[in-house]
C-alpha cells in the first residue's frame, strides 16, 4: 500500500507592511504616537508595564518594523508608526517585550548550539554564512509562534498576517525550540522575509543594533529585576494573564534543572570526595620513611571509588521509571570514569536482592513488586564486600530511610511524585522526604 503524502502546509497570506506615505525618508518619528500606543498597551496589559516602560527607544530607518536587542533597546521604524494605528502598535509594543521577557535570544543561541552546524554566526566551510538568513528566520517565526498565540485579543486587534501556529497547522501553547523541532517552516520564508524582531528574537546582531557598549542599554542584573518584577505581578493577580504568562511566571525563576547532568556531577563529587577510594599501602613507601630510619611506613593512595546502586522495585515504580533507572547505572558507571566492574546493582522493594556486578545495563534483571524499605536495600549495600564509597540510591521516596548515615557517600535519584501520596490503610499518609546528609537530584 503507498505510504500516504505528508499533509502540505496551509499557505496562509502573510503580506510585508506595505510601503506608503510614511515611507517619506525624511518623516520624523512621532513619538507622541509611539508612547500613546505604549501608554494603550499598559492599559490593557498592566501585568507587563514594567517591561514596557523598561524598554528605551531608538529611531532608526532601516528597521523593517519594530525590533529589540538582548538589551532592552526597541529599534522603530519612523515609517512603519505613520501608517500603523496605535491599537495595532500596543500590540508590537507587546509582542517585542515578549520575546525579551521569554529570553528568546539565550534560548535561540542555546538551541543554535545544541541543533544546528554553525551555531549562531557561525559560517561554513567556504567561510560564508548562507544559511544564516534562513537560520534567523527559522528562529524569529518560532519564536513568534510561542507568544502570538496569546497576545491578541481584550483591547489589542490582531495585525492582519499575524504569524500563528495555524500556518502550518500546528497547536498552540507549545514552545519556540518545539516549534523548532518539529516544524518545516519552508512554505512561510517568501511571505515572510521581510520579518526581523531583532536579536532580541533571535540572537544574531544586526547592523543597526548598538551593541553591548551601546547606551542606555540593561545590565544582565537590570534585565533580571524586570523579568522578576513582571513574574511577581503575574502570580499577584493570576486572573489577568492568559495561561502562557501564568506558567511562564511560574518557571521564570525556577527553571527545569539539567538531572542528568546534576545526577552525573552529584556521583563525580561523592566518588571524589576526601577520603573516598583512600586506603594505606606498602606497594609504594611513604616519603616520610626517610625520616624514621629503619621504619616502613605505607603511603597513602587513592584507588577507583566503588559504587552501589540501589534500586527501588517496588510496586509504586513503574517500568518506565525501571528503564529511566537501568539507563542512569550505565551513566553512573561513565561517570566514575567507565569501569563497570566498580559498579554493582541492588534490587529492592520491601526486601534486598543480592549485589550483582554491573556488566551491561540491559542484561540486569530488576526483581521486586512487593512494598517499599529501603533500609533493607542500604544494610545489603554496607555488607558488599569490598564496602562501597558511593551508594546511589533510585526511588520514588514512598520509603523509610535508614535512620543514621550510612558511614559512606549517599546520592538520592528521586522520581518525581505528587507532595501527597494515597496509601489504602492511611489515605493520609505523606512519605519522609530524604534525609539531609544524602544529596538529592530529582529525577525527570
Amino acid at each position: 500500500m503507498p505510504r500516504p503524502a505528508p499533509p502540505r502546509p496551509v499557505r496562509a497570506t502573510v503580506p510585508s507592511p506595505p510601503a506608503g506615505p510614511g515611507d517619506h525618508p525624511g518623516l520624523p518619528l512621532d513619538r507622541e504616537k509611539l508612547l500613546a500606543a505604549r501608554l494603550h498597551a499598559v492599559r490593557v496589559r498592566p501585568y507587563l508595564a514594567d517591561a514596557l516602560f523598561a524598554l528605551h527607544v531608538v529611531e532608526d530607518r532601516s528597521v523593517p518594523t519594530m525590533a529589540v536587542d538582548a538589551h532592552w533597546r526597541c529599534y522603530v521604524s519612523p515609517g512603519f508608526v505613520a501608517r500603523t494605528p496605535v491599537a495595532e502598535l500596543a500590540g508590537v509594543w507587546v509582542h517585542e517585550v515578549s520575546h525579551l521577557l521569554r529570553d528568546h535570544h539565550g534560548r535561540s543561541e542555546r538551541y543554535a548550539r545544541e541543533h544546528e552546524a554553525c551555531g549562531p554566526g557561525g559560517r561554513s566551510e567556504t567561510g560564508e554564512r548562507p544559511a544564516e538568513g534562513w537560520a534567523r528566520l527559522r528562529r524569529n517565526i518560532a519564536a513568534d509562534f510561542e507568544i502570538n498565540d496569546d497576545i491578541y485579543g481584550d483591547g489589542l486587534p490582531m495585525p492582519a498576517g499575524a504569524v500563528l501556529p495555524s500556518l502550518l497547522r500546528l497547536p498552540d501553547g507549545l514552545l519556540m525550540e518545539e516549534y523548532l523541532r518539529t516544524a518545516s517552516m519552508s512554505g512561510l520564508t517568501a511571505d515572510l522575509a521581510w520579518l526581523d524582531c531583532g536579536s532580541g528574537a533571535d540572537g544574531l546582531h544586526r547592523p543597526w543594533e548598538l551593541g553591548p557598549a551601546g547606551a542606555h542599554g540593561l545590565t544582565a542584573r537590570q534585565r533580571d529585576a524586570v523579568r522578576f518584577r513582571v513574574a511577581e505581578g503575574i502570580k499577584g493577580r493570576p486572573g489577568d494573564a492568559p495561561e502562557g504568562w501564568r506558567r511562564w511566571a511560574d518557571e521564570a525563576f525556577h527553571p527545569p534543572q539539567p538531572w542528568r547532568q546534576l545526577l552525573g556531577a552529584a556521583v563525580r563529587s561523592a566518588a571524589g570526595a576526601p577520603g573516598v577510594g583512600e586506603d594505606h599501602s606498602y606497594r609504594r613507601p611513604s616519603r616520610r620513611s626517610a625520616g624514621v630510619p629503619g621504619v616502613l611506613l605505607p603511603s597513602l593512595r587513592r584507588t577507583p571509588p566503588r559504587v552501589c546502586v540501589v534500586i527501588d522495585t517496588s510496586g509504586s515504580v513503574s517500568d518506565a521509571e525501571l528503564g529511566s533507572a537501568l539507563l542512569e547505572v550505565a551513566a553512573i558507571s561513565r561517570a566514575v570514569g567507565g569501569r563497570r566492574d566498580l559498579v554493582s546493582v541492588i534490587s529492592c522493594d520491601a526486601a534486598a536482592g543480592v549485589a550483582v556486578p554491573l556488566c551491561r545495563a540491559e542484561s540486569i534483571a530488576l526483581v521486586g513488586g512487593g512494598g517499599t524499605d529501603l533500609r533493607s536495600g542500604f544494610a545489603r549495600a554496607l555488607r558488599s564486600r569490598p564496602r562501597p564509597d558511593v551508594i546511589v540510591a533510585l526511588t520514588d521516596g514512598q520509603t523509610p530511610w535508614p535512620s543514621a548515615q550510612p558511614p559512606c557517600r549517599t546520592v538520592v535519584g528521586l522520581f518525581p511524585r505528587p507532595a501527597r501520596a494515597a496509601d489504602e490503610e492511611d489515605p493520609d499518609y505523606v512519605p519522609d522526604t530524604p534525609p539531609p546528609w544524602a544529596r538529592v537530584v530529582t529525577i525527570g
